[in-house]
C-alpha cells in the first residue's frame, strides 16, 4: 500500500473534562478573600468608651425601648447601672450614684465617648449622652425608654454593640 496516507494520531488532550478554567479559580480565589476580610472585621470590631471632649453637641438621636435585669450590675460602656424597684419607686444606681425615680421620671447618665475600631483601626470616635426614663416594672425586669444622642451619625448595627444583650434594646 504504498499510496495510502496515514492517519495522523492526535496525542489526548491535557485539560480534564468539566474542569476550572484559570478565570474560575482567580475568580473563587478573590470571593474567597474578601469573605476573610468580611469575617475579620466582624470579628474585630470593638466599640470602647473614654472620656469626652469638651463641648460636644449631641444632634443625633435614636430612641430604645429597654428593659433592665433587677438586682443585676450592667454595663453600658464603663458606666455600672444597678436598679432595684420597690412597688412604684425605682432607685437607679449609677456608677455608684443612687437616685430614686417614680414613672416618667428622667436620668441622664454622664457623658462619654465612644471609640469604634476595625483591625485595631480606628473609623468613629463620638461623644454621646444617654437618657433615661423609668416606666414601671414587670416580672423582675425595670423597664425605660432609653434615648442615645450622639456628635456624629453612627451606623444602627454598632450602636446595638455599645448597649449589652442583657438590657435588651429595641429601637423605636
Amino acid at each position: 500500500m504504498s499510496g495510502e496516507k496515514g492517519l495522523a494520531v492526535q496525542p489526548p488532550r491535557t485539560e480534564p473534562v468539566g474542569g476550572m478554567g484559570t478565570g474560575t479559580k482567580i475568580l473563587l480565589g478573590v470571593l474567597v478573600l474578601v469573605l476573610i476580610l468580611i469575617a475579620a472585621v466582624i470579628l474585630t470590631l470593638t466599640v470602647s468608651t473614654v472620656n469626652p471632649e469638651q463641648g460636644a453637641t449631641h444632634p443625633y438621636t435614636t430612641l430604645y425601648a429597654v428593659s433592665f435585669p433587677e438586682g443585676e450590675a450592667t454595663s453600658i460602656g464603663i458606666t455600672r447601672i444597678v436598679v432595684l424597684s420597690y412597688q412604684d419607686e425605682m432607685v437607679a444606681d449609677v456608677d455608684g450614684d443612687r437616685e430614686k425615680l417614680v414613672i416618667g421620671e428622667e436620668r441622664r447618665l454622664a457623658e462619654r465617648r465612644a471609640r469604634i475600631t476595625v483591625l485595631d483601626i480606628p473609623i468613629i470616635e463620638t461623644n454621646f449622652q444617654i437618657t433615661l426614663k423609668h416606666k414601671g416594672v414587670r416580672t423582675n425586669r425595670a423597664y425605660f425608654d432609653l434615648t442615645l444622642q450622639t456628635q456624629k451619625q453612627v451606623p444602627e448595627f454598632i450602636l446595638k454593640r455599645l448597649l449589652p444583650a442583657s438590657i435588651d434594646a429595641r429601637a423605636v
